[in-house]
């Protein structure tokens, strides 16, 4: 076995070249279906460890994802907005322990802005149950103050002490500044890993004071409360995008909800939300595209093991000679076959430990920038028990995808091998 392998090893850097060409194919594509899965699997493992502990999550009627995804994730938008009565209400229900309302709709360089009140820093919860912690700081008090989120400070180099201006708004250019009412960076929150690096935190009372000069998403026209009079004002909100609920007994979540989605003691038709459930429902959403992109990884992988196969099968001309003079020596027709057999497996397992070094070394360059600016975290470490699956499927095709040019090789004759073509 040790010469079989010697001899390999030598033939192989005879066409080191050739091989070297379809060693990089199989780490590319190697590096693309390990990146895809882990992707896959962070995003997932991103989504469920935004909120925890959270009951319920209650808003006004519409697609339980899309609640899920405007009032934990800040992606899409709300259709409606339910009322700050109706809130209140909620809060005064006997199996309810806490509530936390949130108010979205503004941003401040494409960041979104969340309000909500002291509850949020007291009951929110995320990941295997933390708490927000503050990095510097401490959490807003005045109407004009701000917490950030970690990717925001960092990204837009913010400090304690700085000045913002809110947009009114998400998206784009062009919108709409308060710049008349700037809030102060009182507070930066530790990261997360979560939406909320990238949330721009004020009260609910901030929110309404930057509005009361503005009437259906417009400033109103001859109308000017400047920052210092606000507090004048009733800086109670009149409408809130959603409430995240947390009960005192989980087994009455499905009463609770029931009760919400009847209308009891509501003005309003409202709906309840199991972020749990609300998830599951996302995953089968968006399952047809992940396995579509699992779909095209492994067809590049079958493109690499072509490349393989179409290699050794164009060099077993060239080798001839080198199988016959082999065959003379005492080589059986068996040992030819494993001999083709090793070569296949040892580029195919060079070639996905090359592919892992390669995802691991893009990991680590660009780890940082996906979580920033996709909220994506993904790390060198050594693969999950899945990847070890793929992994192990990838080298046994490999195997099997070089027995093809094996075979050929043990069925060539001594004759064949010694004998010039003409």
């Amino acid at each position: 076995m040790k010469l079989l392998l010697r001899l390999a090893a030598r033939s192989a850097w005879n066409r080191r070249f050739t091989l070297g060409l379809m060693l990089l194919a199989i780490a590319l594509s190697t590096t693309m279906l390990l990146g895809i899965e882990r992707v896959r699997h962070e995003v997932r493992a991103g989504f469920s460890q935004s909120v925890s502990g959270t009951d319920l999550v209650v808003g006004a009627r519409t697609s339980p994802i899309q609640l899920m995804l405007y009032a934990i994730f800040r992606i899409g938008g709300a259709t409606n907005n339910m009322g700050w009565d109706s809130a209140q209400a909620l809060a005064r229900n006997p199996a309810v322990a806490w509530t936390i309302p949130i108010s979205l709709g503004d941003s401040h360089r494409g960041f979104p802005v969340l309000a909500t009140n002291g509850d949020y820093f007291t009951h929110f919860r995320y990941g295997s149950g933390q708490s927000l912690k503050l990095a510097q700081g401490q959490p807003f008090a005045g109407v004009f103050d701000a917490v950030l989120g970690a990717d925001v400070a960092d990204k837009l180099h913010y400090h304690l002490g700085d000045v913002i201006v809110l947009a009114h708004g998400m998206g784009g250019m062009g919108l709409t500044q308060h710049a008349d009412k700037p809030f102060k960076v009182v507070g930066i929150l530790e990261r997360t890993g979560t939406p909320v690096d990238r949330t721009v935190h004020i009260g609910l009372d901030g929110m309404q004071a930057i509005h009361l000069d503005w009437e259906g998403g417009a400033p109103l026209p001859g109308v000017h409360i400047p920052a210092e009079f606000v507090k004048k004002f009733n800086l109670t909100p009149t409408s809130i995008t959603a409430v995240l609920v947390g009960l005192k007994s989980r087994a009455r979540v499905f009463a609770v909800q029931r009760a919400i989605a009847d209308g009891d003691g509501f003005k309003e038709p409202l709906m309840a939300v199991l972020p749990g459930v609300a998830l599951d429902q996302l995953w089968d959403v968006v399952g047809i595209g992940e396995n579509a992109l699992l779909v095209v990884s492994g067809m590049v992988v079958v493109v690499g093991l072509a490349g393989l196969v179409a290699a050794i099968l164009a060099s077993l001309g060239e080798r001839r000679r080198e199988l016959a003079i082999l065959r003379s020596v005492g080589a059986r027709p068996l040992d030819v076959l494993w001999l083709l057999c090793v070569e296949g497996l040892g580029v195919m397992l060079c070639g996905v430990l090359a592919g892992l070094l390669l995802l691991s070394a893009l990991a680590w360059a660009l780890g940082p920038m996906l979580a920033a600016q996709f909220g994506i975290a993904l790390h060198a470490t050594w693969p999950a028990a899945g990847e070890l699956q793929l992994l192990l499927w990838t080298v046994l095709a490999g195997l099997v995808a070089s027995l093809l040019p094996a075979w050929r090789a043990y069925r060539l004759s001594l004759s064949d091998g010694l004998t010039p073509r003409i």
